[in-house]
């Protein structure tokens, strides 16, 4: 069996405990550590440090509390060194450090199996491409074609493995060559979903491909992980595109993750007629996106800048505020 250092353990239950992009586990590990933080959990009567909001402190601990149940460390380390899967801790050996601009709602580890080489290149070197997940064949064509031309140039292409747009994305970055395609699931790494994506899952590990979730072994998705799942889509890119999108797809949380970091953020036009477009034209409409429509747009939305990326596109969004930074938590609602 795998040995895993004490740091790694207490991040695999901490992890299992706490619903993924909760701040208050971020304030609590830095506030006090993270076998203390894990301590609070266990120990109904510990105080909450006032490094947290009490009512709020109350509520994660409750929630933490309910899924406690025994030798789950254990279990969890078994399933990871059964199916062989990479931990990746911060500050550690393949750790992408793009995730630690999301201070307090950076995940406490990643599953990773597949090429880590792919999350420690530089953040301009991957692109996010999501979308509808009842995708038209506009939507499918359009994807294709913008993932086949940033993969040549090239680019790592980041999406969720979801049905649609994001399987096209996958199987377009594919089709260029080895090591052009990143999935971050919202479920455990041995509970491949949706399940029929399970065979694209294995090609993109394959051909050199990564398939990272912050989610335990042994754990499927939920509406939760999904939303929490957005940060990470939108921080592991230097920029994010939206191909095709109806006003309520949960792509546009990606958009809003990336406009609320300072990462670029595009959108595809689509017909006017065309509700799967409707939130496309919002985002551009709202000024959250650029319109872009090939890959050499994409390229020049990421730069090259004076300044490193994350705090160029920060002054923009600073300029347009307070109206586009309203317009973004709208998108988050």
């Amino acid at each position: 069996m795998a040995t895993f250092s004490e740091d790694m353990l207490t991040r695999m239950e901490l992890a299992t405990l706490a619903e993924p992009g909760n701040p208050v586990t971020g304030q609590l590990v830095r506030a006090i550590g993270l076998a203390e933080t894990l301590a609070l959990i266990r120990d109904p009567g510990a105080a909450i440090p006032a490094a947290v909001d009490p009512l709020q402190g109350v509520r994660w601990r409750q929630a933490a509390a309910a899924r406690q149940r025994d030798a789950l460390r254990d279990q969890i380390a078994e399933l990871t060194d059964r199916h062989e899967f990479r931990v990746l801790t911060p500050g550690g050996a393949g750790w992408p450090v793009a995730l630690n601009d999301l201070g307090d709602r950076a995940p406490l580890l990643l599953w990773a199996r597949g090429n880590p080489e792919l999350l420690t290149a530089s953040v301009s070197s991957r692109v996010t491409i999501t979308g509808a997940r009842a995708a038209t064949a506009y939507g499918v064509h359009v994807t294709q074609e913008l993932a086949e031309d940033l993969a040549a140039l090239p680019r790592v292409i980041v999406s969720g493995g979801a049905y649609g747009i994001d399987a096209a994305a996958h199987r377009a970055a594919l089709t260029t060559g080895p090591a052009a395609t990143m999935v971050v699931s919202a479920s455990g790494l041995d509970r491949p979903y949706p399940p029929n994506n399970a065979e694209l899952f294995e090609r993109i590990v394959v051909q050199a491909g990564i398939q990272v979730s912050e989610t335990p072994p042994g754990q499927g998705p939920s509406r939760e992980r999904f939303v929490a799942r957005s940060r990470l889509l939108a921080a592991l890119s230097g920029a994010t595109i939206i191909t095709e999108a109806s006003a309520r797809s949960g792509s546009l949380l990606v958009a809003a993750r990336a406009f609320e970091l300072g990462r670029a953020v595009g959108a595809v036009p689509g017909p006017v007629t065309s509700v799967s477009s409707a939130g496309c034209h919002r985002l551009m409409r709202e000024g959250i996106a650029e319109t872009v429509t090939r890959a050499g747009e994409v390229a020049e939305l990421m730069g090259p800048s004076p300044f490193p990326l994350a705090a160029a596109y920060q002054q923009v969004a600073r300029r347009v505020a307070p109206d586009h930074s309203r317009a973004a938590r709208r998108l988050a609602l």
